[in-house]
């Protein structure tokens, strides 16, 4: 049992699952793009469906066990943690590329679209949590409500992806999505998704076992449930996220880098729809803590913030980086501070 391992073998077994979670996203990444390639379904849509749900299993995972163990904050946290670290990874990457800002450079509709609709799903939860506390079947009407509007939002995505009302104002620094080989669409796409899955399988068992440590992690050292989840599980599951958006940026998948964390972090949100059918002693929304809800706050902010940048289109702010990006940033350390603080 993990629970019983040495102090020492604990850490250890901690830091090969996320290795493991990291490297099988690295290369679902590329085979994310070769998919969008010979599909021609594009970069932003790929990124924001395909491999945003796929870099995201290992914390579905956590959230799911943490809500069968009946530790709602831990469940909550973790989901909602995952989606602030994950916005600020798109503040790390615009640090790193070389290029202008990378909110301008990856101007899609389909990444405006999909950041809209984390907002709005992002906002339910809210509306659950004030709201009065009912459950049917242990779930609370919300997660039924959440889980319908990620599907619609999901569709919708897939008609902006393909058949744009509108197009962003073309600029020298503008990146096109244009696959990387002409005959990309010619070669099946049968191979690349079968080694995607395989992957996604992998990533699935590391985050079982990431939320067997955590728990651990909080029985053991006294760590309460948010700390971990926001900070420790959320972000360690989140890490995929982080290395597929900088092997985004360094192939040059601008929209693929972008749309795979606002999409990845749409799919977060059914994270708490999944906890909440998992977590049996009523609604989970109601069984959290105002430090959750804090986190949940944080998230909704930095997307607005970055929806604003990916409208703006600065091209160079401060620290040659946009300035949402600098925002972002601040606003994530803030949450940092206030969690460890408090």
């Amino acid at each position: 049992m993990i629970s019983e391992l040495p102090t020492l073998w604990l850490f250890a077994v901690f830091a090969v699952a996320g290795a493991v979670v990291v490297l099988a996203s690295v290369k679902a990444t590329g085979l994310a793009d070769v998919i969008a390639d010979r599909t021609r379904l594009g970069e932003a849509l790929v990124g924001g469906i395909l491999l945003g749900a796929a870099t995201s299993l290992a914390g579905v995972v956590v959230s799911v066990n943490a809500a069968l163990d009946g530790d709602a904050s831990f469940a909550f946290s973790n989901a909602v943690g995952g989606i602030a670290a994950q916005t600020l990874f798109l503040a790390l990457a615009d640090l790193l590329y070389r290029g202008p800002n990378l909110e301008h450079a990856a101007a899609e509709p389909a990444n405006l679209f999909q950041a809209v609709a984390l907002i709005v799903l992002l906002s339910l939860p809210i509306c659950a949590i004030a709201g009065p506390d009912i459950a049917y079947f242990g779930v609370h009407p919300v997660s039924v409500v959440l889980f319908l509007a990620y599907l619609t939002c999901a569709k919708a995505a897939t008609v902006v992806g393909e058949s744009p009302m509108w197009q962003a104002v073309e600029t020298s620094d503008t990146r096109h999505d244009e696959p990387e080989d002409d005959s990309e669409p010619d070669k099946s796409v049968k191979e690349p998704a079968l080694y995607f899955v395989a992957l996604v399988a992998l990533m699935g068992m590391g985050g079982w076992v990431i939320s067997q440590v955590g728990g651990t992690f909080i029985s053991r050292f006294g760590l309460s449930s948010s700390l971990v989840g926001s900070l420790i599980t959320a972000v360690v599951t989140s890490l995929p996220e982080l290395v597929t958006t900088l092997v985004a940026v360094r192939r040059n998948a601008l929209q693929l880098a972008v749309g795979g964390i606002i999409g990845g972090n749409t799919f977060d949100t059914l994270f708490l729809v999944a906890s909440d059918v998992a977590y049996r002693d009523g609604s989970l929304y109601h069984a959290v803590d105002t430090s959750n809800l804090y986190w949940l706050g944080t998230g909704l902010l930095m997307t607005a913030i970055l929806l604003g940048g990916l409208i703006l289109r600065q091209r160079e702010g401060p620290a040659r980086i946009g300035i949402e990006s600098v925002l972002m940033i601040g606003i994530y350390l803030t949450a940092v501070s206030v969690q460890v603080w408090s």
